[in-house]
């Protein structure tokens, strides 16, 4: 198979399996949002999902937030861990937000990528999911499987979104991503390569993802 058929191949089965995408990180507005993001570094959606209700009934807002200490938040955000270092961002940029944009998460990527603790991948999501904009935010699922089934070589996730980005529709990158994630999770977990439900990777995935399947 060509590239653009695996392309085709993938939308047509992710679709019959994911055709809603909710959001996975519960949110309410772009700030909460970005700052879930930011705690799902290195953590579970799960986890932050259990965690950013107790930070956002304190906090939801940057004007409430850089009313706890860094200490105060480093103890409510401690089961996402990198506790210290994502308490001292989440601090960081609300002050960022409140000195240089008027207390308003900005909708560009120059501006999201200044604030400490959010990077590129973040900030296409901020991007997709709160504003709107065509993005492909790639993480860990978006870059195992999207090797493993030959659309990108590469361990860079800047050129696999690239690669993404020219084989998908523009149209599709904000449903298509999640619906890579979802099965990721549902169907190819990275610790345990399951067979016997890894279709799309049976199907179209590269020999050595295909012989990685037990």
């Amino acid at each position: 198979m060509t590239k653009k058929e695996k392309a085709k191949y993938i939308i047509e089965e992710l679709e019959k399996l994911f055709p809603e995408t909710p959001i996975p990180l519960d949110h309410k507005d772009p700030y909460t949002l970005m700052i879930a993001v930011l705690l799902s570094a290195q953590c579970t959606d799960e986890r932050v999902n259990k965690v950013t209700p107790l930070l956002f009934q304190r906090a939801s807002t940057p004007a409430e937030m850089i009313q706890l200490s860094v200490e105060e938040i480093k103890a409510i955000i401690r089961p996402c861990g990198l506790s210290p270092k994502k308490s001292q961002a989440i601090f960081d940029l609300s002050h960022m937000l409140l000195d240089q944009h008027n207390g308003e998460v900005p909708s560009n990527y120059e501006d999201l990528e200044a604030f400490p603790g959010v990077g590129h991948k973040t900030a296409s999501v901020v991007m997709s999911q709160a504003f709107g904009f065509p993005a492909f935010p790639v993480d860990t699922h978006i870059q195992r499987l999207l090797k493993n089934w030959g659309i990108s070589k590469s361990d860079n996730v800047v050129v696999t979104e690239r690669e993404a980005k020219a084989v998908f529709p523009e149209k599709l990158w904000n449903k298509l991503h999640l619906q890579i994630i979802f099965y990721g999770r549902a169907y190819s977990p990275a610790r345990s390569p399951k067979k016997d439900i890894d279709y799309i990777t049976r199907t179209i995935g590269t020999r050595a993802a295909i012989s990685g399947l037990k």
